[in-house]
């Protein structure tokens, strides 16, 4: 989801794209998307942090909460799903009370560089692909660490860079998907610095596994991700916030981005884990990948 991004992203993301970005347009879309992965790589998450009735949830950046949702309709958790836009927060919800989890599921508008909560409540904090659009990553990192209970799990679903890219054409593509990735050594640097130890890390781009019987493609191009009818109702929607120049420029875009996203395949969609150190000072670690 669009928003303002710290560090390195705050000339990028700092002010509102005249065209809309790939967030920005799956947030327009008339019906509820999935993140990248879908749900076979929140299954993951569960498997690995060894989900159920008697944990705590967090998920930040988590747009219209489908993904908070989904884990605790299916686990049984107690969870909290926290965004910036009071638009998407308001919608999901909407979507806890239809699905009848308004008691076990809340979500709060709140900046995600300082969360409202105390130190080590959580057994799990999760950082959605959206959290690095909207705060400055290792400071919202640090909090997610923060927040989560000693020997608790953080885990981040991120986009990186797997592909040369030259600099020009890196923040081309940050500004039309409306986040920004970071190497997977940035990501895993980021976790260590905040107490994290025992990091297992899965690459989620686009290949077969054992808990992915068929290739998942996390990038999809438009054509692909959304029917006739999603397109005909995101074009409305879209024209009436950025008008017509924002449209045909997301438009002309979109094929010079497609090149670079799936020929050049500089992009990629890392599940990182990290277990949270009882102190600031963790031993060092193996790290494991899957």
């Amino acid at each position: 989801m669009p928003g303002r991004a710290g560090g390195n992203g705050a000339r990028a993301l700092g002010r509102r794209p005249r065209t809309p970005s790939l967030l920005d347009i799956i947030r327009l879309s008339p019906d509820p998307i999935f993140p990248p992965g879908g749900e076979p790589l929140y299954r993951q998450i569960a498997l690995l942090t060894e989900l159920g009735p008697d944990k705590e949830v967090l998920d930040t950046a988590c747009g219209r909460g489908l993904t908070t949702i989904y884990l605790a309709a299916n686990y049984g958790v107690d969870a909290v799903g926290l965004d910036a836009d009071d638009a998407l927060v308001s919608e999901a919800e909407q979507r806890a009370r239809v699905a009848g989890l308004e008691d076990r599921v809340h979500f709060q508008s709140t900046p995600l560089n300082e969360l409202p909560f105390q130190d080590g409540v959580f057994d799990l904090a999760i950082g959605e692909i959206g959290l690095g659009a909207l705060v400055d990553p290792a400071t919202a990192i640090r909090e997610l660490a923060r927040v989560t209970r000693p020997l608790g799990s953080v885990v981040l679903v991120q986009l990186v860079w797997t592909g040369n890219v030259n600099e020009a054409h890196r923040e081309l593509l940050v500004e039309h998907l409306g986040a920004r990735p970071l190497l997977l050594i940035e990501w895993k640097q980021l976790l260590r610095e905040a107490g994290c130890v025992d990091l297992h890390v899965e690459d989620w781009s686009d290949q077969s596994g054992p808990f992915r019987p068929s290739p998942v493609r996390p990038l999809h191009d438009l054509a692909r991700l959304f029917s006739f009818r999603q397109k005909v109702a995101i074009l409305r929607r879209a024209f009436q916030r950025f008008g017509w120049r924002g449209v045909k420029g997301s438009i002309v875009r979109e094929q010079e981005i497609q090149r670079l996203l799936m020929q050049e395949r500089v992009l990629g969609l890392s599940l990182i884990r990290g277990t949270k150190w009882h102190d600031a000072t963790p031993p060092e670690a193996p790290e494991k990948s899957g």
